[in-house]
């Protein structure tokens, strides 16, 4: 799994951001977004985009080893009962790696600041 790529971004006195360049093309955002809180976190996703889950790509998969009818439905809430967790291991793994990168930021910049007298 990559590092996960954290910036601090400053938010005006109007409550603006900016969206680092890097990820407004990584996600190809057009003219706008989608805004809500989850679990305590602001997300930010680009807009319209329809969100099924794996729910398609399970079934693709399914159906390409030869599951139908009764025992594809079966078989689709097997796989679909162990997303879930899977994802939420993902999400405290990423939340674990912000967190650290945070910390390092905050040292580095303390650091920093202690120091700056001294860098000539």
């Amino acid at each position: 799994m990559a590092p996960l790529e954290v910036k601090r971004i400053k938010v005006s006195d109007k409550r603006q951001i900016t969206i680092p360049i890097k990820f407004f093309k990584q996600l190809n955002i057009q003219e706008e977004v989608d805004v809500f809180v989850k679990n305590g976190e602001l997300v930010i996703r680009p807009a319209g985009r329809t969100d099924y889950g794996f729910a398609t790509e399970i079934l693709k998969d399914l159906v390409s080893q030869g599951y139908e009818g009764q025992r594809l439905i079966e078989e689709f809430a097997n796989v679909q009962s162990q997303i879930r967790p899977a994802v939420e291991e993902m999400i405290a793994e990423a939340d674990a790696a912000a967190k650290a990168a945070l910390k390092k930021t905050d040292r580095q910049d303390k650091t920093a600041e202690l120091f700056a007298d001294l860098e000539d």
